[in-house]
Parts: structure tokens; C-alpha cells; sequence
């Protein structure tokens, strides 16, 4: 007779400066890595999580989402946390919240909509408090300008100007369901939504769009490069210590 087997769902915030990404890598440590290991050493047993996004070295999460099967019921859930956030907290990993789900419930294909935030600070002082946790833009950004590229992004477009040579997707084309940029005195926040993301859209997107506000780029040369659907005329990535995966909803 079969084991029976539990499907638990885990939310996960983290800071990645330290890590090569979510998904394990031989040149270094990884959250998926750090995570397993020390659900191995709780429940003793092998455990394999699926993560619902795959972020990169450097970037970080509010709302990480990843589930795993045991044949071990977690009789306590509240323990249970308490225990792997002990192992974790110095990792700067926090599993927020524990759920059992059903066995059909996969954290990335599952998902119906992930959320992305980018977060930019906007001055000529360096960054303290907000290190490796923002992007250090000194020169002034029109945020006008921002909102009108950020408009010109939403919907459904061919997005190969800004996919990653090494992406694996089998289309470029992707629906933005929405991109918000919002601004609160040096800091500026752009949200983006979408079922799923091409690998490094988000930062693609922004460093155009930084282009655009800084006036590096004009609204044409923005829209040509955008049309153009050649990784070659994309402005330089922003850097990955600015991005978070926001929420992952299901």
C-alpha cells in the first residue's frame, strides 16, 4: 500500500544579495537549496520544492510561492514554521505562511498572475538604508515620460527586445495585464502584472524605460526599439538588487 502523500503550499520572503537565484546552481548558494535542506532536516525525509518563480542572483521577494509533497503530515503548522525559520533566519529567508493543499496544486502552474515590483531611488545621494535593496538612479527621471512607456508596455506584444538571449519560453509573446509606476518623493515604484514573464522582461523593461525618463532616448527612439524585436536595441538591464517578486496569485 501506498504512502499517503500531503502537498504543502509555502509564501517565502527573502533578500537574494547573497544567493545565484532561486534555482539551484553548481558556482553557488541558492533559496531553493537553503530551503530544502532544511525541510530534509525536519521531516527526515527527501523533499523536492517547486518554486513559482525562478529570480535571479540578487533579486528578492515579498511573495515567493513554492509547494512540496511529503508523505509526513505536518501535525502542527505553527511549530512547524517556527522551526524552519530558526534554521533559515540567518539566511535572511522567512517562510510568512504554511498551507496544506491539494494534491493538484502546482505553485507555478497554478499561478494565474504574478506580481513584479522595481524599486528606484531617484537622487544624488548614495544609497544607505536602501542598498543592494534599489536601483541608485542620480539623474533626474520625468516621471511622466516613465508612465507614458509604461502604458506603451501594457497588453499583448511580441516583448523579444527584452528577453534574455538564454531564455527557454517557447513564445516571446506575453500579455502585461498592467505596469503602475508610482512616485513618493525619491522613491519610485513600478508594479508590473502578468501570467508569466520572459527571462529578465522586467529588468529589460525598466532600464528602456529609465532610458525613455532620462532622456537618454526619445518617445520614437523608445517605440523603435520596443518594435524593433531585436535584443540588441534594448537599453542596458536594470540591475537585479532593485527588482522583488511581489505576489504570486492563484
Amino acid at each position: 500500500m501506498r504512502n499517503k502523500l500531503f502537498n504543502y503550499a509555502l509564501k517565502i520572503e527573502y533578500d537574494g544579495t547573497n544567493f545565484v537565484g532561486w534555482q539551484y546552481q553548481k558556482n553557488g548558494s541558492s533559496i531553493q537549496e537553503r530551503i530544502e535542506k532544511n525541510l530534509i532536516k525536519i521531516l527526515k525525509s527527501k523533499i523536492k520544492i517547486i518554486g513559482a518563480g525562478r529570480t535571479d542572483k540578487g533579486v528578492h521577494a515579498y511573495g515567493q510561492c513554492a509547494n512540496f509533497k511529503t508523505s509526513k503530515k505536518i501535525e502542527n503548522i505553527n511549530k512547524f514554521q517556527d522551526s524552519i525559520n530558526f534554521f533559515l533566519k540567518k539566511s535572511l529567508i522567512s517562510i510568512v505562511d504554511i498551507r496544506k493543499k491539494n494534491l493538484l496544486f502546482h505553485s507555478r502552474h497554478s499561478a494565474k498572475e504574478r506580481i513584479y515590483e522595481y524599486k528606484i531611488i531617484n537622487r544624488a545621494g548614495a544609497l544607505s538604508l536602501d542598498l543592494n535593496k534599489a536601483w541608485h538612479v542620480k539623474k533626474k527621471i520625468n516621471i511622466r515620460l516613465m508612465k507614458y512607456g509604461a502604458k506603451l508596455l501594457e497588453g499583448t506584444h511580441d516583448f523579444s527586445t527584452f528577453r534574455s538571449a538564454s531564455c527557454s519560453a517557447k513564445s516571446p509573446i506575453k500579455k502585461m495585464n498592467s505596469i503602475k509606476v508610482r512616485k513618493k518623493g525619491d522613491e519610485i515604484k513600478i508594479e508590473f502584472k502578468s501570467k508569466s514573464f520572459l527571462q529578465n522582461q522586467v529588468r529589460s523593461m525598466v532600464g528602456s524605460l529609465k532610458y525613455l525618463s532620462v532622456g537618454k532616448w526619445t518617445k520614437k527612439a523608445f517605440i523603435n526599439a520596443f518594435k524593433s524585436k531585436k535584443r540588441k536595441e534594448c537599453a542596458p538591464p536594470a540591475p537585479a538588487c532593485g527588482l522583488y517578486l511581489k505576489e504570486i496569485k492563484y
